[in-house]
């Protein structure tokens, strides 16, 4: 049989033709994101990495010696079947409140500065490139809620960990080591009055619009400027009158507890003000020598630490429930890694990012569930491993940011997220 070259195209294309069709019946179908309803996060960051199974994932008692376990006794929790460390006597009741993640799974376990990163920026570093903070991301995705107030505020030492990376200072953030006063930076000497500001302001502005327009395709300048700017609105009574915490009752005050149970009020007053992104740093104050890396003595008092958190935030949840916060407000409680169920020869634990655990609460997610269960030791994930993008993803949609959504370092695009998927079990 001849077969002509027009026969030949019209038996190719028909072929071409199915086997396209064929493919796209048999593509998944599109994953429609889901969007919370949250309009801003309370990051607790408990640096060092606390041990998941002498918290949230409470296991049988051992020593750590003789007998790998649970340092402490656990007790049972709003969440049906999920028990937590004794010392959480006032948050385990409020669990309902709350999501347990409890295969939080990475691979970094050795070194406390990349975990911390990679728990910030949901990825690992780059040779090319600064990635952003969650916060960072956070303020350039939605954005400030007026001028009043700044998108970004970190109650810590400032760290590279934190910073807007690509996204310039115009996305950095706000930060303070101590709460008496508010940021250091926006606080005016005793000798400046308003005229002497406002005459220093008018010089100011005129340098720096100048200095503006001579570098109009600087992107690094006009971040700058910008946050000059908003440096002067900030300096202003409206926004440092939130760090006032006597405004608040001392009844409440008191509920709150120590130096990190302060830091969470103003959390809360911070978050109320308009303020998108709040990181609380506890390990400010090493209660028990050596603050959440509990090596070595660290270990024996680590019930002081737990016993704050617990205190603090029990006391944030039914505080942003009382001001019809919480269902806009997510919070989290976050580590570097956790820490395996044997003592180390130091007396103390050593690292674990195989397992851990991290908590989340309101942001009008379906509560008062655990994800994920690890082995009897909280060695291994057994169900549901979550990676530190997928968590990140879960945060992202909780605020309605797609987590897939396009930054731009430069000419080259940056997802929001390092190919994360979020738990959808916790959106309605």
């Amino acid at each position: 049989m001849n077969v002509t070259r027009r026969d030949l195209l019209k038996t190719s294309a028909a072929a071409l033709g199915a086997t396209l069709g064929s493919a796209l019946s048999a593509a998944p179908a599109v994953v429609h994101l889901p969007k919370g309803k949250a309009d801003a996060c309370i990051f607790l960051w408990l640096g060092g990495g606390a041990a998941h199974i002498d918290t949230f994932d409470a296991k049988m008692r051992g020593d750590g010696k003789l007998k790998a376990g649970s340092y402490y006794d656990s007790i049972g929790t709003a969440i049906p079947g999920a028990r937590v460390c004794e010392h959480l006597k006032h948050s385990a009741p409020l669990m309902d409140r709350c999501v347990l993640v409890r295969s939080v799974t990475h691979t970094i376990k050795g070194e406390h500065a990349a975990a911390a990163n990679l728990l910030h920026t949901g990825r690992t570093p780059s040779g090319t490139l600064q990635y952003p903070s969650i916060g960072s991301i956070i303020s350039h995705e939605l954005g400030t809620k007026s001028d009043d107030v700044p998108a970004y505020v970190v109650m810590g030492y400032p760290n590279i960990t934190r910073d807007p990376g690509f996204l310039g200072a115009k996305h950095g953030y706000i930060y303070l080591t101590q709460i008496e006063t508010g940021p250091n930076g926006l606080v005016r000497p005793p000798d400046v009055d308003n005229a002497r500001e406002d005459r220093r302001e008018t010089l100011l502005s005129k340098m720096r619009e100048g200095f503006v327009k001579r570098n109009p395709a600087d992107e690094a300048v006009q971040s700058q400027a910008e946050v000059s700017r908003q440096g002067f609105k900030l300096a202003s009574p409206k926004f440092l009158n939130v760090f006032d915490l006597q405004r608040e009752s001392s009844t409440l005050r008191e509920s709150y507890g120590g130096e990190f149970g302060q830091r969470c009020l103003l959390a809360r007053r911070l978050v109320q003000s308009g303020v998108r992104f709040v990181e609380v740093s506890f390990n400010l104050n090493f209660l028990n020598g050596s603050g959440w890396d509990t090596h070595n003595d660290g270990q024996v008092k680590q019930h002081l630490l737990i016993q704050d958190l617990d205190k603090a935030f029990a006391t944030l949840l039914q505080d942003l429930e009382k001001n019809k916060l919480l269902d806009t407000t997510l919070v989290v409680i976050a580590t570097e890694f956790g820490r395996p169920a044997e003592f180390d020869s130091g007396g103390g634990r050593g690292h674990q990012s195989e397992a851990f655990s991290m908590v989340l609460a309101g942001g009008g997610l379906r509560m008062g569930q655990a994800v994920g269960v690890t082995d009897e030791i909280g060695a291994k994930i057994l169900e549901r491993p979550v990676s530190v993008p997928d968590f990140h993803a879960t945060i992202h949609c909780a605020l309605g940011i797609d987590p897939g959504n396009i930054m731009h370092a430069g000419d080259r695009p940056v997802p929001v997220t390092d190919h994360g998927k979020p738990l959808l079990e916790l959106f309605s």
